[in-house]
């Protein structure tokens, strides 16, 4: 799950870092637990599918701010869209 929340690409350990010090941060900003935060993933991910086909492998879910606002950014692979 945190591999998928912090990227799956090869990175040096020190952008690893930084990643996830920007978003614990972030999280922090926001006032939400770990917990609501991986169901706020796990729930953005479940409505997307109904719609579309994505690939759970290729998924990067980053929160992100600059101290007035915070942001959060899905990069989601679409393989493609679902009948019906």
């Amino acid at each position: 799950m945190f591999k998928r929340l912090f990227g799956g690409s090869e990175s040096s350990s020190s952008d690893v870092a930084k990643k996830r010090l920007r978003f614990v941060l972030v999280q922090d900003r926001m006032n939400l637990s770990p917990e609501k935060m991986t169901q706020l993933q796990e729930d953005l991910i479940k409505v997307i599918s109904k719609y579309v086909e994505i690939d759970l492998n290729g998924i990067d879910i980053s929160f992100t701010g600059n101290g007035r606002q915070n942001r959060l950014t899905a990069d989601i692979p679409v393989i493609r869209s679902r009948s019906g």
